[in-house]
């Protein structure tokens, strides 16, 4: 038996050494803000994949620019929409756009932040709010409602995309149309309790519903 343990230990270091050589590959981390509301804390995490749309984001938080701002739009079962000026009812923009970052694989499940933007007519480049975003609330849908989707937009959805519409939910026929740059990590709750506020004309909450935001 003694013989053996020299070969075993060789081996051993073999592939310890080949384990050591393999190059490493890491994700690099998402950066969080946390979105405080008066009904609750909600935490996002923004996409690499879309820089233009994560630095801004950032940029502005750390600007303390969202302070005091409200979710001037909230539609149940669809979204919750804020980010605008604080005062001027929440709708005023920062003044500047964003070139779109529609990334294909992020798409819009319950959770997903969202930049809000003009319509086509006035901006077909898809260019994004300056500061404008939304979260999505949606709904689940069945397998008979996706395939009535796709059939009516021409729009194919992956297994995985299917699988999430009808066990998470959300609003796939926002898909490919808007830069979708981050999503909800902690505090789905909270945007559930958002979306059921009263509202009025506009989609406007009855109540104003400020929050203050801090990259974490």
């Amino acid at each position: 038996m003694k013989k053996l343990i020299f070969p075993v230990i060789l081996i051993a270091c073999l592939f310890s050494f080949a384990a050591q050589a393999q190059p490493t590959t890491s994700t690099p981390k998402r950066t969080k803000v946390l979105i405080h509301t008066d009904l609750g804390d909600i935490t996002v995490a923004l996409y690499n994949e879309t820089p233009k749309h994560r630095d801004n984001f950032i940029k502005l938080v750390k600007s303390g620019f969202y302070n005091g701002s409200i979710f001037h739009r909230i539609i149940k079962d669809f979204m919750i929409q804020g980010g605008g000026t604080a005062g001027a009812g929440g709708t005023q923009d920062v003044g500047y756009k964003i070139p779109a970052e529609i990334v294909s694989k992020f798409y819009h499940k319950k959770g997903a932040l969202a930049a809000a933007r003009q319509g086509d007519q006035v901006n077909p480049k898809r260019e994004s709010s300056g500061s404008q975003f939304y979260i999505v609330q949606g709904k689940k849908l069945t397998d008979a409602e996706l395939d009535q989707f796709s059939a009516q937009t021409g729009k194919k959805l992956t297994p995985e995309q299917r699988n999430i519409y009808k066990t998470i939910g959300g609003t796939p026929h926002l898909d490919g149309d808007y830069t979708v740059f981050g999503e909800v990590v902690s505090g789905l709750d909270v945007v559930d309790k958002i979306a059921a506020v009263a509202t009025g004309p506009g989609d406007k909450p009855v109540k104003d519903l400020k929050m203050t935001m801090k990259v974490l």
